[in-house]
């Protein structure tokens, strides 16, 4: 008795370039991130954006990778910091995710920051900026 894991449902046509067809097609291919089905990524953007702490936002980051293959880079951004709009998130190009998924998942960590912006305090002083403040 074997059981299949969902896989996330395929675009419309046209709306995404996710590339999820060729993924499918590869032998071999690290097919993680098609295992975050719409009702799943609902609930990894609601609890992206409940962040308790810089430790709870690491860690998630960890389990994303892990569990998916997406990996998710948030710093401070080359300018100054001034607003949420200033921390960097970045995903890296990863064939099956697609775009919504990938504007969503910043989107939801950046709330999660201006929810609990001692969370954004702790990033920047572990990039080592409010070292004089």
């Amino acid at each position: 008795m074997t059981t299949t894991v969902p896989l996330r449902s395929p675009c419309p046509p046209g709306a995404c370039i996710c590339g999820r067809e060729p993924l499918l097609e590869t032998p071999g291919a690290d097919v993680r991130i098609l295992r975050l089905t719409r009702a799943e990524e609902k609930i990894l953007l609601a609890r992206l954006e409940q962040l308790k702490d810089l430790a709870d936002l690491k860690r998630l980051q960890q389990r994303m990778y892990e569990q998916l293959g997406i990996r998710v880079d948030v710093a401070p951004g080359f300018n100054e910091v001034r607003t949420m709009r200033g921390i960097a998130i970045q995903i890296e190009e990863l064939p099956g995710l697609c775009r919504k998924t990938r504007a969503a998942i910043p989107a939801a960590i950046r709330k999660g920051l201006e929810n609990h912006p001692q969370i954004a305090f702790e990033l920047l002083n572990a990039h080592d900026l409010l070292r004089d403040t």
